[in-house]
């Protein structure tokens, strides 16, 4: 079944059940869900719809829609935009960082993120993951990681004696390998944030 037959299911299912809602509130719910199908359809974004949906199967790291060397890459990128794309995720020097910007377009700024933070913490929970290849050096890691053709959403691999995790961004053809030590960061945060707060207790 292609994307278009499963987005005109999905549409025909909403449409049933928003007749048989048992509120307008909820009336109103379905018809946001159906004319969001519809956006996608009509401004031609079906297959990337598909791409982003086989990005959410293979529950790796948040999509992003864009990468950047350095920060002043992405702001003349965020400048040429008629219109910013509100809360998109992009990386800048391989970090998280979301798009904020207003309805009109007219003040936005790329703001850190930390979706990986979180990602890995969860990724963590139970302990390590076993690493699926180890090298000695970062540029081993590099060079095994661009030598593959397709490589796989994620992959746990090993640095010295350290963990990384290898992703690959397929809808902008961009590889990326985050250190496990980088949800350090968050913790950090969570105790500043603790002893501010106990501090303002006291």
């Amino acid at each position: 079944m292609t994307i278009f037959d499963q987005i005109i299911e999905a549409q025909e299912l909403l449409g049933k059940n928003r007749e048989n809602a048992q509120s307008p509130e909820e009336k109103e719910l379905f018809l946001l869900a159906i004319d969001a199908l519809w956006f996608v359809w009509r401004n031609g974004q079906s297959y990337e719809f598909e791409s982003y949906r086989k990005d959410v199967e293979s529950k790796a790291p948040d999509r992003v829609i864009a990468a950047f060397n350095t920060r002043d890459e992405a702001d003349a990128w965020l400048r040429a935009k008629p219109r910013p794309p509100d809360l998109a995720l992009v990386l800048i020097a391989d970090e998280y960082h979301v798009v904020m910007s207003s309805r009109d377009g007219g003040r936005c700024s790329l703001v850190p993120h930390p979706a990986l933070e979180h990602y890995i913490e969860e990724m963590t929970r139970d302990g390590l993951p076993p690493a699926v290849m180890t090298f000695n050096t970062r540029n081993e890691a590099d060079a095994w990681f661009d030598s593959q053709t397709e490589p796989p959403a994620q992959t746990v691999i090993q640095i010295g004696g350290e963990r990384y995790l290898a992703v690959f961004y397929q809808n902008i053809n961009h590889r990326a390998i985050f250190p496990f030590s980088i949800v350090e960061r968050l913790h950090a945060r969570r105790k500043r944030r603790g002893q501010k707060e106990a501090g303002e207790g006291e």
